[in-house]
Order: C-alpha cells, then structure tokens, then sequence
C-alpha cells in the first residue's frame, strides 16, 4: 500500500476493528452456514441461528457493506462467492473455524498487550510467550484445534509445490497437530515424519494423526523446540510459524540446529510471515508479526534478505524466498551441500 492521503484512508484502518467482530460475530452465530442453501431475510435467518430478528438486520447489513453477503431479492441476504467458499462449516476450504476460534476468541484479545509489549513492560500476568500459554490445556486445545484447520490450505499448497518423493524422514519443529506432516505424508507414502512440539499439543496432534491412519509414520517428540533435543539424520526439516512466535535471538541457532540435523542433500524449509527486504508489506505479513510481538516482545520481524543471507551464510544452497499464501506468508527453501 502507498501513502495515505486522505482522512477516509486512516479511518478506515481505525475502524478495522469493528469489520473484525462483525465477521467473527456472524461466524460465532453460523450466520454463512446458515445461508449455504440459498438466500435468507432476516426472519427466517434468526429462525435458524440464535440471532433476534433486529440484530439479524443490524449484523446483515454491516456484513453486506464488508462484501461479506450480498442483497438478493426483497430483504434477503446471500454469500458472497467467498463466504460461500471460506466460510461455510464444512465446505472443502473452510477455515472459518481457524478465524472464529484462534483470532476471534483468542489473538484479537491478546492483542491489548501490544503497547506494553512495544516498550517492554508487559506485567507479571500477562502472556508472554507460547511456552507459557499452552502450558493450560484449554488454551492449548482452542488454539491448535483452529491452527490445524488453518493449515491444512498451506499444507495442501506445498505439498503441490514440492518433490519428496527421494525423502524418508522428515522433522517438523513446532508442528502443532501435525496438519503439515500429515499432508505431506498422506501425498508421499514413503515419508515418515517427527514433530516436535509441547505436552499440552501433542496430546491431540496424535488423535488427529489417528484419524488420518498415520500413527505408524507419524510421532511426537514433546517438549518446547527451543530446548528439546531435536532427533538426527532428516531428509526435510520443516519451520512453519515457528520464527515469528520466538525471540529473534533464537533465529540463528535455529538455523544451524536445522543445519546440524540434516542429512547431505537435504532440504530446509521455513514457511512464515516474512517481509519484503524494504520492509514495504505485504501488510498481512507485517501486521501478524506485530500480533506476535504481543506475547512475545522479543519476537524479531523477518524480511526476505535476512532469511536469504543467514541460509547463505550458514552454508545452505539454492537458496530462495518465495510467497506462499498470497500477501501473508513467504516460503523459504534452501539445500545442505550433498
């Protein structure tokens, strides 16, 4: 985005919040889910939710001015071609759970703690870091329940993009529920995969690698990426969202604890929100580093030729920054020597 040069411009930013908890509002309501079949006015739709028939109208036309819905007919409401694909509970690529429940419920709260996070002086019983608020289960359960829908889009795309068919171990270092590896290894049967990743998280990633028949191929080694003893010998290593979420201190032994633990040949891949070099956007990728640094005040922003010089530098080749999903997220890929 440009320069702003309007008064319009900045309220629209200011403003934001409230488009925010409109959409999360009609989420928690299954006010799309409501309307797959076809359009709905504002009776019948509280009919189907537990909205009173006033609020319906109120909450439909601050969704209609977002382009969420779309008028149809006398009073009526329809989706929007998107809603209809991103938001509908079960439609192929929903993740409206993702956003109802990890952004709406628990990142837009956490957000309050940007100002004392910026000048270092978060209080004693705030969140301030990952190990620390996955250390209560509930949490844990609600975040990495909605990442796992969340990531199942990226996962899909990568594993379009890459080639594993020559790889048979793979780590995963902060893996949450394994929606990764279990795509990974659902698209290469002779991939077998490790994640690593806290107590309270594993629990259930090993009921979603169940379901998914992976349970021989896919294990858990517990505790925080940070200070667990990653295992040897990997064909692929896999960083997703893990960088944003730690303290940029970290960043560089990360690196070579990936470098450490790769066979000759083998492929690191970093998938994160990750700058342009000129720190000019894309926005979505900035403001989520900012929405890290909330809890996690040391967190660093990366931008492309930081990740491209530290994989350079420790000695991987081919090494290149590439977007992933569209105006959010960067993949990084780089080769230890073989």
């Amino acid at each position: 985005m440009g320069a702003l040069t309007t008064a319009d411009q900045i309220s629209e930013i200011a403003f934001g919040f409230m488009g925010s908890k409109a959409l999360f509002a009609a989420l928690e309501h299954g006010v799309f889910t409501a309307l797959r079949d076809g359009p709905l006015d504002c009776a019948a739709l509280a009919a189907q939710t537990d909205l009173d028939t006033e609020r319906a109208r109120t909450l439909l036309t601050a969704l209609t001015g977002l382009g969420l819905v779309v008028p149809e007919g006398e009073g009526a409401f329809a989706n929007s071609p998107a809603a209809e694909a991103f938001l509908v509970h079960g439609a192929t690529y929903d993740f409206g759970d993702y956003l109802r429940l990890q952004v709406g419920r628990q990142m837009y709260g956490l957000l309050d703690q940007i100002d004392e996070a910026l000048t270092g002086s978060l209080p004693d019983e705030a969140t301030a870091s990952y190990a620390e608020w996955f250390s209560d289960p509930d949490e844990a359960k609600l975040y990495s329940d909605s990442q796992h829908s969340g990531s199942l889009g990226p996962a899909r795309q990568l594993a379009k993009r890459l080639d594993l068919t020559a790889a048979r171990r793979m780590l995963d270092v902060g893996g949450g529920t394994g929606a990764f590896a279990i795509t990974l290894c659902g698209a290469n049967p002779n991939l077998s995969a490790t994640i690593v990743d806290f107590p309270n998280v594993a629990a259930l990633g090993r009921d979603y690698v169940a379901k998914a028949g992976l349970t021989d191929r896919i294990t858990y080694v517990e505790g925080n990426a940070l200070e667990t003893k990653w295992p040897m010998g990997q064909d692929v290593i896999l960083m997703s969202y893990l960088m944003s979420g730690v303290p940029g201190a970290t960043h560089a032994g990360l690196i070579e604890a990936a470098w450490e633990r790769l066979t000759p040949g083998g492929l690191l891949l970093i998938h994160d929100f990750v700058v342009r070099a000129d720190r000019t956007g894309p926005k979505l990728a900035a403001l989520w580093q900012l929405q890290h640094t909330a809890f996690t005040p040391r967190a660093r922003s990366l931008d492309e030729t930081w990740l491209e010089d530290s994989l350079s530098d420790t000695g991987f080749e081919a090494v290149s920054v590439d977007e992933m999903i569209p105006e959010m997220t960067m993949l990084a890929k780089a080769r230890k020597p073989g």
